[in-house]
């Protein structure tokens, strides 16, 4: 069973960055929501998946939530481990420090290992629109991640 702070991380992250993506590709790129989520099955499934409709963007959404719950996890694990990171989280605006790393950390490692090895090419980086990711990853993904795991009762854990 899922512990209710992770299963509240997860879905959290999940939403936002979920709204995030979507109304970032359709108001700043004029490309249709469809695409960003077949985009996305696209690492799994290839190219095809551009061509397969609301089947593949909902595989695409799917993944996303997937991913959401792996690095939700991942902070669950380090924060129910490392003591260190609990003392960090309950000091003043140790929530938003924390979140203002492991946001971006999430974006670093997905746009420069995860999804290049899925693709089988070099990453792309420093465009405009990596970068709109690296800093939306802090709110979107570090916010709801840290401070949903980060209760009062687990930053005061030893």
């Amino acid at each position: 069973m899922i512990p209710n702070r992770l299963a509240r991380a997860w879905l959290f992250t999940a939403v936002s960055d979920g709204l995030f993506s979507s109304i970032l590709t359709v108001a700043a790129y004029g490309s249709p929501v469809t695409r960003l989520w077949q985009g996305v099955a696209s690492t799994l499934l290839g190219r095809s998946a551009f061509d397969g409709g609301t089947t593949t963007a909902l595989i695409g959404v799917l993944m996303h939530f997937g991913v959401a719950l792996t690095w939700s996890s991942v902070f669950y694990f380090i924060v129910m481990r490392w003591g260190w990171i609990r003392r960090l989280l309950a000091t003043p605006y140790g929530v938003i420090k924390v979140a203002a790393l492991y946001g971006p950390f999430v974006w670093l490692v997905m746009s420069l290992v995860v999804i290049p090895l899925a693709l089988r090419r070099p990453p792309s980086i420093v465009t405009v629109r990596w970068l709109v990711q690296l800093v939306g990853h802090f709110p979107f993904v570090g916010i709801p991640i840290v401070a949903s795991i980060a209760s009062r009762d687990t930053v005061d854990a030893k």
